[in-house]
């Protein structure tokens, strides 16, 4: 197996359309060579805890409703491409996502994470939900057949949040600038969210150099 490394943030629509075209390809190729393992990054580390009203949000970043219109013209359009739904209007608020990733952390350790993050996605794209509320990462959780108590506990007590705030340095500090960025083999990075076809491409080539290593032995 060849470890895939994914440096992303769920409240990213190009994360979201980047798993989904990696998904895709990867149920194309079926027997694939990843191991998959998702590390934080928050788009707005200096979020407020509580996360902030989605129009002010939008407001500071893009200018207002006109500029952000436009910011996710391409959003929607690759979305659709991927199949997606991509509710953007049913988002009322931009949450802090440092909790979310704790989950995904929690998930990693249950072998659970595509699915949390996989909800998660879903969860604030499609459904609208603050993912910022711990009741809705114990949801989360609970779908994805974790135990919803211990997750309440563990995020009560600010488990592993410093672990968390840390991991999204180093990410920083070791040239991971935007999400999605994947890192195939500890050595190549592919930045963005790549095409099926790309994903098929790589795969393949892993693959077909993993039987010639095994045929070499």
């Amino acid at each position: 197996m060849v470890k895939l490394d994914i440096f992303s943030d769920p409240v990213c629509p190009w994360c979201y359309i980047g798993k989904t075209n990696l998904d895709h390809a990867l149920a194309q190729v079926g027997d694939h060579p990843f191991e998959i393992a998702y590390h934080p990054f928050q788009l707005n580390p200096e979020m407020p805890p509580e996360g902030m009203d989605r129009r002010a949000y939008l407001d500071a970043k893009f200018g207002g409703r006109e500029g952000a219109v436009k910011a996710y013209l391409p959003v929607q359009d690759q979305a659709e491409q991927a199949g997606l739904t991509i509710d953007f209007e049913r988002i009322a608020r931009t949450p802090n996502t440092l909790d979310a990733h704790r989950l995904i952390h929690w998930a990693g350790i249950e072998q659970r994470q595509g699915a949390v993050v996989q909800a998660l996605f879903e969860a604030y794209f499609t459904e609208g939900r603050d993912i910022g509320l711990r009741d809705t990462l114990c949801d989360i959780a609970d779908s994805a057949g974790m135990d919803a108590a211990v997750v309440a506990r563990l995020l009560a007590a600010g488990a592993d949040a410093e672990e968390i705030r840390n991991r999204d340095t180093e990410a920083r500090k070791m040239g991971v600038q935007s999400v999605p960025t994947f890192i195939v083999a500890g050595q190549h990075a592919v930045p963005g969210a790549q095409s099926p076809d790309l994903w098929v491409q790589v795969a393949g080539e892993i693959m077909a150099k993993l039987e010639d290593a095994g045929d070499a032995q």
